[in-house]
């Protein structure tokens, strides 16, 4: 419930009180009553214009969210198996050098932020 629903009634109270046409009033407390709504209404069209602005923007604005998972997804896959295969290479090959492996400590709070955001909107979606 919002302001303007709560002051529809006591509004609607003094209608009764200044205008003797019941017309008018009529028209009045109508207006008042769906006043609350069109301002709803209004605000959501404007959020629709702000989003398709946004989606419209070139790929540097809307791809940041996109290029960070990339990032981390690649730093994880440079990890998990392009290191370990490329030692296990050179190991074959009686090799003394070892390719060191990527310090995680700052992605991984990015890859788990960017995925729990994500799971916490999805959860929000499933509660409405």
């Amino acid at each position: 419930m919002n302001i303007f629903d709560a002051l529809v009634g006591p509004v609607a109270g003094l209608l009764d009180k200044f205008i003797p046409d019941a017309d008018t009033k009529q028209k009045l407390a109508h207006e008042i009553a769906t006043m609350s709504q069109k301002y709803a209404q209004e605000n959501a069209q404007a959020q629709i214009e702000v989003n398709k602005v946004e989606a419209t923007g070139n790929w540097f604005q809307s791809g940041w969210r996109p290029a960070t998972g990339w990032v981390c997804v690649l730093g994880m896959a440079g990890n998990f198996l392009v290191i370990p295969c490329a030692n296990f290479v050179l190991a074959l090959l009686e090799s003394t050098v070892v390719v060191p492996l990527i310090p995680l400590d700052t992605m991984m709070p990015v890859l788990l932020g960017m995925l729990g955001l994500g799971g916490l909107r999805t959860f929000e979606k499933t509660r409405k």
